[in-house]
């Protein structure tokens, strides 16, 4: 079978809508279009049902309840409003502690607390990506009021122990966010028993569509977050704005494909993603960044030390790839996470690789022998097309 090119292999930026996903939304754009507010007849009670039966897909992917999720926009903003919204909500300019390696939608929402007078600790990782329990530990105050770490880093693919540093905030009385937009999925999520208070989702990560997210919020820690949106009440009086039926459905049924298939696509995507690896990783000057074992199975993060090279993205045209996060790549400069691995990870051409649900062994096996070549003609000196 002929290959369509250029292979996609960015699927951390974000992944391909499934079909499946689009039949689902699809009558939600047709017949069903009711506002899912109003109740008074069958327009809007179909869509309304509609709304709560994608909340329960949601909530059944991380182990939550369907109480404790609210839809947002995307990832950005439930990161804005669960931290915004926590640390407003306690009525003093406290102390937050997060990761230098955060997205963002993270470092700069705790930019703008900085302008307002909130103290923040940057934790720097240790050189694999994952930060020390200890550190965390440490970098807790007495005012102390949050704490934001993300499961799952979306340039290099670590995962945190989340478990243990929420522990640590369970003990000190400390709100525990996490940025889980790359996690669902790829990692089991069990909320009944992971000590998190607040979770940020989104949808384009996960086969669904963009423009939708959604926000857990635990129950039982009795936040009461302040909402960053005022319009109409909705969600709770967390979010207002009329609901995008039609989105919000392509998110259940994404996170209820990914809950019934991750125990066997996981398997899968790690197979490809050390494929691939294992046609690249003997070339000279070629370094994996972060964590091998503490990672998502689909993550390839790898920098390419040789001077020769510093134009190298520019000439890979079969394979598409990023350098960086999508929501940084466009700001020019090195990437902020290598930066914070340390002066050896950020020297260099990083090229981070992610495989999804979609590729085929055929794709990789084309686009390893791809990268390998371009990799080789750049170190030579010599064109691509040249190169064998």
């Amino acid at each position: 079978m002929a290959l369509k090119l250029p292979i996609y292999l960015d699927n951390a930026a974000t992944t391909p809508v499934d079909p499946r996903v689009v039949d689902a939304m699809l009558p939600f754009l047709r017949e069903h279009f009711g506002n899912p507010a109003s109740s008074t007849h069958e327009y809007g009670r179909v869509a309304r049902n509609a709304v709560e039966q994608a909340r329960d897909q949601v909530a059944a992917l991380i182990g939550a309840d369907a109480r404790e999720v609210i839809w947002t926009s995307g990832a950005t903003e439930s990161n804005n409003l669960a931290i915004k919204g926590a640390v407003r909500a306690r009525g003093e300019r406290g102390h937050v502690v997060s990761v230098q390696t955060e997205h963002k939608a993270v470092l700069d929402t705790l930019a703008a607390l900085e302008r307002d007078g909130y103290e923040v600790t940057l934790l720097a990782p240790q050189a694999d990506g994952l930060v020390s329990l200890d550190a965390f530990r440490a970098a807790l105050r007495p005012d102390t009021v949050l704490a934001s770490v993300m499961l799952v880093n979306n340039e290099i693919g670590v995962i945190q122990d989340i478990a243990a540093l929420g522990a640590v905030c369970r003990e000190r009385g400390v709100t525990m966010h996490v940025d889980a937009a790359q996690a669902t999925g790829k990692v089991a999520i069990d909320l009944a028993r992971l000590p998190v208070d607040i979770m940020s989702l989104t949808a384009h990560k996960t086969y669904g569509p963009k423009g939708i997210g959604a926000l857990y919020v635990r129950r039982q820690s009795r936040l009461r977050l302040q909402p960053e949106i005022h319009g109409g009440g909705h969600e709770r009086g967390l979010r207002s704005g009329t609901l995008a039926t039609h989105q919000i459905v392509g998110m259940g049924a994404c996170y209820e494909l990914a809950r019934t298939e991750m125990a066997d696509e996981i398997p899968r995507l790690r197979t490809l993603r050390d494929r691939l690896w294992s046609a690249l990783e003997d070339l000279p000057e070629i370094r994996l960044n972060g964590s091998l074992t503490q990672r998502i199975a689909n993550n390839l993060n790898i920098t390419l030390v040789s001077p020769q090279c510093d134009s190298l993205l520019d000439t890979i045209t079969e394979v598409a790839l990023s350098s960086t996060s999508a929501c940084s790549s466009g700001a020019g400069g090195q990437s902020h996470v290598l930066q914070a691995l340390g002066e050896a990870a950020a020297e260099g051409v990083a090229m981070r690789i992610t495989v999804g649900r979609f590729n085929t062994g055929q794709e990789i096996d084309h686009a390893a022998a791809y990268l390998r070549r371009c990799i080789v003609a750049c170190r030579s000196g010599t064109p691509v097309s040249a190169a064998g």
